[in-house]
């Protein structure tokens, strides 16, 4: 595969389409980053309400991933793509002519339903590659869409400021955001009308029930509520965060009316996964073991992302800023410092996909590199104004290894769990990530950097000693083909996760 990587025919146009679109969600997505300390400045913003803008960015995208999933598993991801990137420009209007905090929160809610588009590319790319070939792919995809964040952090400064003669001097800010999401537009209609969903002859697989997940077993079902409920939990926990002292965008009447529709959402979600799965829970029906999966191993993989994907929403929402008072540097300076965590991914996810292929394990390929998360970030906590500037890179792009290498080598996974509910399942996991983005990032609102820092590292260690002792390695992971779609060269083994 790799021989052929820069090959822009069959399948690898498909992936260098897709990861390109992805790359444009995530400049989009993290727009506001380099210029939160300029945006505040301008708009008179409370330091907490800057930060607070950063959980906002990411909260929305918790329920987006999850609908955008079954939007994807019953629409394909050609329709489903398109769609979300012509939706982008709306929010980057919005951040571009907003006035005031409350204008800010609004379109920053919105921007997090961008971040969803991530879940989109990995149906794609799962239809277009091999089990065998599903790291390293997945990795492609991942990790040079996620360089986004990089662009956004190292290009758009030096766009606001070329075009300051615009705003009389001033960096631009508002022109670079903008500029994001026309270019993203134009390029939905553009992937609309040059992508398939799947090769030529190849039937797209739907799940036979929408609405939720379909589940194999009572355990795993009750599993999927629980999962359901942590999501609940962290958009609960920004309304709070919106109505704590300095902030004052909820009202506590307005915060307990968010928590009750919170509560009616989770009842309803509960009740959709009870109607999907009714003939299970009512002993009705039974799963062969070919058919059968582990929820619980989907929430292990939840976790992963957590530690990986949702440490690095929060490390490059955060990070500009952090340079910048650290070490009392510029804004575009500090950003494109900063930019050298997101810079990483264009290797670093990849790396992570290509070891779970070579490995031969993707189980203990995730177990290390967790371990490496962990190491990496309880280093950072250390990071201060004595340090050298240089040292202070290296070991921040040192905890960017390890955070973008473990989500290659989750995502290296979650295709091969169940292909036809690999949208919703992808968007579970991936709703995780901004979960972890959620929570870290309120956590960094209330202490400091250092903090978020080691309380980072400690998670990531737990998650590792998870999985080593429960993580199960999926079967049929080196297959050359999925189960059923090529006899003559499929393996004989499932490559469902199975119960036991």
């Amino acid at each position: 595969m790799l021989k052929n990587l820069f090959s822009f025919s069959d399948r690898y146009r498909i992936l260098h389409q897709t990861w390109f679109a992805f790359f444009l969600t995530f400049v989009c997505w993290f727009n506001f980053a380099p210029f939160a300390t300029t945006i505040g400045r301008e708009l008179h913003l409370a330091p907490e309400q800057i930060k607070t803008l950063g959980i906002c960015n990411l909260a929305l995208t918790i329920p987006a991933r999850l609908i955008i999933g079954m939007l994807l598993d019953r629409f394909g991801p050609r329709i489903t793509y398109s769609m979300l990137l012509m939706f982008t420009v709306i929010p980057c209007l919005a951040t571009a002519l907003a006035q005031d905090f409350n204008q800010l929160v609004i379109s920053r809610l919105l921007m997090g339903i961008v971040g969803s588009g991530f879940v989109v590319g990995i149906r794609m790319v799962g239809e277009w590659f091999q089990p065998k070939e599903m790291g390293i792919a997945q990795g492609i995809y991942g990790g040079w869409g996620n360089f986004g964040a990089f662009g956004a952090e190292f290009a758009l400064p030096m766009i606001a400021v070329s075009t300051s003669f615009f705003a009389g001097g001033a960096s631009n800010w508002r022109f670079a955001i903008a500029f994001t999401g026309i270019i993203a537009a134009i390029y939905g209609v553009i992937y609309y009308n040059s992508v398939q969903d799947t090769p030529t002859g190849k039937v797209y697989k739907k799940p036979k029930k929408n609405g939720s997940l379909e589940v194999t077993s009572i355990k795993s079902f009750w599993a999927m509520i629980v999962s359901n409920f942590g999501l609940i939990f962290a958009l609960g926990l920004l309304a709070w965060r919106l109505e704590q002292k300095n902030i004052h965008f909820l009202t506590l009447s307005q915060m307990y009316l968010a928590w009750l529709l919170l509560a009616g959402l989770f009842a309803y979600q509960s009740y959709k996964a009870w109607q999907v799965n009714r003939e299970l829970l009512t002993g009705k029906k039974t799963y062969a073991p070919s058919e059968r999966f582990q929820f619980g191993q989907v929430a292990l993989l939840e976790f992963t992302y957590i530690t990986n994907f949702g440490s690095e929403l929060a490390v490059v929402s955060m990070l500009p800023a952090f340079f910048e008072k650290t070490f009392a540097l510029e804004h575009v300076v500090a950003g494109m410092i900063a930019a050298s965590y997101p810079f990483l991914n264009l290797v670093s996810r990849p790396s992570g996909g290509l070891i779970s292929d070579k490995f031969s394990s993707r189980k203990w390929t995730m177990t290390i590199i967790s371990a490496g998360i962990g190491v990496s970030y309880l280093m950072a906590h250390f990071i201060s104004s004595n340090w050298p500037i240089p040292l202070a890179i290296a070991v921040t792009m040192f905890a960017a290894y390890f955070a973008q290498a473990g989500c290659g080598a989750t995502y290296s996974i979650v295709p091969l769990i169940k292909k036809e509910a690999t949208g919703q399942i992808a968007g579970n996991v991936g709703a995780y990530g901004n979960f972890g983005g959620v929570v870290y990032l309120t956590i960094f609102s209330l202490t400091d950097a250092p903090t978020l820092f080691s309380t980072m590292g400690i998670a990531a260690l737990i998650c590792a000693f998870m999985c080593a002792f429960f993580l199960k390695e999926p079967k049929g992971s080196f297959a050359a083909a999925y189960e059923g779609e090529l006899p003559e060269t499929a393996t004989k083994n499932p490559i469902f996760l199975t119960e036991e």
